[in-house]
């Protein structure tokens, strides 16, 4: 049977850290084919694109909802992407704006330089977000984002990403970064 376990899990090291410090945006669909080896990683793909660097710090996260119906037979991965972005400026504003009306793909960068690829087949929505300044001094001036994608399996696993290059492992895509604005 297809859905018969493969193994067991011992108990890691406490080494792992939590976190993300960047995450990527590639516009929906220009990843091309992708290639995933025998544990649902991505190998390989096809596209040639641009992708966008944005840093993150601090109240960014990524989660996984797993839903699954007995009276459906159905199970699919919802996978959120919260996001946390200081300053508000108007090339932000032009920016986010864009990215509410597209669904990227999005690659986050962990902490421990993992990178896992969010929205492969169906792109992810920005479902919820905010422009705020905040009421005192010290409260957040800047963006929330929460972006979504249902998917069929968890975010997959990208290999060889590089804290310059997260497609660097891609050796069939042609990827370029874009500029990075200093919000300054």
């Amino acid at each position: 049977m297809a859905c018969d376990l493969t193994g067991g899990r011992l108990r890691p090291c406490k080494d792992a850290v939590g976190g993300i410090k960047k995450v990527h945006f590639v516009d929906f669909g220009d990843l091309g084919t992708l290639t995933y080896g025998t544990a649902d990683e991505i190998t390989d793909m096809t596209g040639t694109f641009e992708y966008h660097t944005y840093d993150v710090k601090g109240n960014s996260s990524l989660e996984t909802n797993i839903t699954s119906s007995m009276e459906n037979g159905t199970t699919f991965f919802e996978q959120v992407v919260n996001l946390t972005l200081f300053k508000l400026t108007k090339e932000d504003n032009k920016e986010l704006k864009l990215m509410a009306y597209g669904r990227p793909h999005v690659v986050v960068q962990t902490f421990d330089d993992k990178f896992l690829l969010v929205g492969a087949d169906n792109g992810a929505d920005v479902t919820a977000g905010t422009a705020v300044t905040g009421t005192a001094m010290g409260d957040l001036n800047g963006y929330t984002l929460t972006l979504t994608a249902n998917e069929i399996r968890m975010p997959s696993f990208v290999d060889g990403g590089t804290d310059t290059d997260p497609f660097a492992g891609m050796t069939s895509a042609t990827a370029t970064e874009s500029t990075q604005r200093d919000p300054s």
